[in-house]
């Protein structure tokens, strides 16, 4: 069977927008993961559906951020005797929310990693202004020598997000070990990050200048909306 042309291909690989960099992946725009950001931004979901749909996205993009870690190639017997050539995670890899919203990613990483480590980074920021500043880190002890998933779905003007990308350059992980996971970012985010952080990679579902802001507190249920 020959191969198809080359506008009929079709892959499963995060795109790279070329305004952005390579380091900068979105997940392919497939007719779930659409449904999945449609119940998410519809004022009508009930909670329940609410997270339950953002637990099935969390999941999606968190599975693509491990794609993005090191492995280490390794050989294993199966239990018929025969030698099977196979992939391991390397070493030393941990998970940073940024709280609150980030929180509601932990259980999706842990899922996946059960003996992962988790950090956590409290910004916050000014209504008016929108200037951030750290109220609390609690990190690994070698977090400088991790790979870290730094955890945040929304990303609306970018500056939380950079200023938790700080605070881990700061403690000496180098900006090249962090990939940022992410739900919902407007282009005004991305190019900031970019900007500022070229060598970061950032992986998110969806490019929208309007992001669903209400993400946490439809997620924890603090809007007292059902």
């Amino acid at each position: 069977m020959g191969s198809l042309p080359a506008e009929m291909t079709t892959t499963s690989e995060p795109s790279e927008s070329p305004k952005l960099g390579g380091k900068f992946k979105v997940l392919p725009s497939t007719d779930q993961i659409k449904e999945l950001q449609t119940i998410i931004r519809d004022k009508t979901t009930s909670r329940s559906d609410f997270k339950f749909v953002a637990d099935r996205l969390i999941r999606m993009v968190i599975e693509e951020g491990l794609n993005q870690l090191p492995y280490t190639s390794c050989d294993v017997t199966t239990p018929t005797g025969c030698s099977y050539s196979g992939l391991r995670y390397a070493k030393g890899n941990c998970g940073v929310s940024i709280v609150r919203s980030g929180e509601a990613m932990e259980k999706a990483l842990q899922d996946c990693c059960r003996s992962m480590r988790i950090g956590k980074i409290l910004v916050d920021s000014d209504s008016e202004t929108h200037s951030a500043h750290v109220v609390f880190a609690k990190f690994p002890y070698d977090i400088a020598d991790r790979k870290v998933l730094l955890l945040y779905p929304i990303m609306s003007s970018g500056n939380k997000v950079c200023k938790a990308i700080q605070v881990l350059k700061d403690h000496d992980v180098p900006e090249d070990h962090i990939i940022f996971i992410n739900l919902f970012c407007t282009p005004t985010a991305a190019e900031k990050i970019v900007s500022e952080y070229p060598n970061l990679t950032v992986l998110t579902t969806e490019l929208h200048p309007v992001t669903p802001n209400h993400f946490g507190q439809r997620y924890f249920g603090t809007d007292h909306v059902d």
